[in-house]
C-alpha cells in the first residue's frame, strides 16, 4: 500500500514539474514572438506551435495572449519599473542635480533593456481593455511609490505631483521609442540626458522648493 502511495506521489509530482515546464515554454515562445512580429500578429495557435503543444494545451494553463503578456509584464516590467521609480525618490531626495542626470541615464538603459517588448505593450494597450486597465493600475503605482517626494508637496497638490512622474514617465517612454527604435529624433544619448535633466529636474521639485 505505501509503495503505491509512493509511486502515485512520484507520478503526481513528475505531472506538475512537466505542467511547470510547459507553461515556462510557453510564456518563453510568447516573448520572443511578441518581441520579433508585436502583440496583434502573434495568435494563440503561434505560441502552442512553437512550444509544439495543441491549442488545447495552451488554454489549460492561460485563458487567452493577454494573460501570458500580462505574465511577461508581471514578472520582469512591472517590479523593474517600480524599483526604478523607488530609486528616482531616492534621488530627488538629495537635491542632486547630478544624481539626476545619473537617473535619466539609468532610465535610457533601462528602456533598452526592455525595447523588444515595448511595441508589444502599446498595442495590448490599445487592443485589450484588461491590458489598458492593469497598465493604468501600473502606472498610478509609480507616483505613490515616491513617498518621500509627495510627502514634500502640500497636500492639496499631490495630485498634480503624481501626475509630474506620470508626465515623466509618458515622455521618456514615448522619447525612447523615437530616438532608439523610430530613429526620428537624431540626438545623442549624451545630449538627450544633458536636456531631459534641465526640463525635469526642476519640474519635479515641490513648490516650496521652486
Amino acid at each position: 500500500m505505501s509503495n503505491a502511495t509512493g509511486t502515485g506521489s512520484r507520478r503526481g509530482t513528475l505531472r506538475a514539474e512537466q505542467k511547470r515546464a510547459t507553461r515556462a515554454r510557453l510564456v518563453e515562445s510568447a516573448r520572443g514572438l511578441f518581441a520579433a512580429r508585436g502583440y496583434a500578429a502573434v495568435t494563440v495557435d503561434d505560441i502552442a506551435a512553437d512550444v509544439g503543444c495543441s491549442r488545447a494545451t495552451f488554454y489549460l494553463h492561460f485563458s487567452g495572449k493577454v494573460e501570458i503578456l500580462l505574465e511577461l509584464a508581471q514578472e520582469g516590467l512591472a517590479p523593474s519599473a517600480l524599483a526604478f521609480y523607488q530609486d528616482l525618490d531616492r534621488v530627488l531626495e538629495t537635491g542632486s542635480r547630478a544624481e539626476f542626470a545619473d537617473w535619466i541615464t539609468r532610465a535610457i538603459e533601462w528602456f533598452h533593456q526592455y525595447k523588444e517588448m515595448l511595441p508589444a505593450w502599446d498595442e495590448a494597450t490599445a487592443l485589450e481593455p484588461e491590458f489598458r486597465a492593469i497598465a493604468r493600475d501600473g502606472i498610478l503605482a509609480l507616483p505613490n511609490s515616491m513617498t518621500s517626494y509627495l510627502a514634500r508637496w502640500p497636500e492639496g497638490q499631490r495630485d498634480e505631483a503624481r501626475l509630474r512622474v506620470e508626465l515623466l514617465v509618458t515622455q521618456l517612454e514615448r522619447f525612447f521609442t523615437r530616438w532608439a527604435m523610430l530613429g526620428t529624433i537624431d540626438v545623442s544619448a549624451e545630449r538627450a540626458v544633458e536636456v531631459l535633466t534641465d526640463i525635469w529636474f526642476p519640474a519635479l521639485s515641490a513648490p516650496a522648493a521652486r
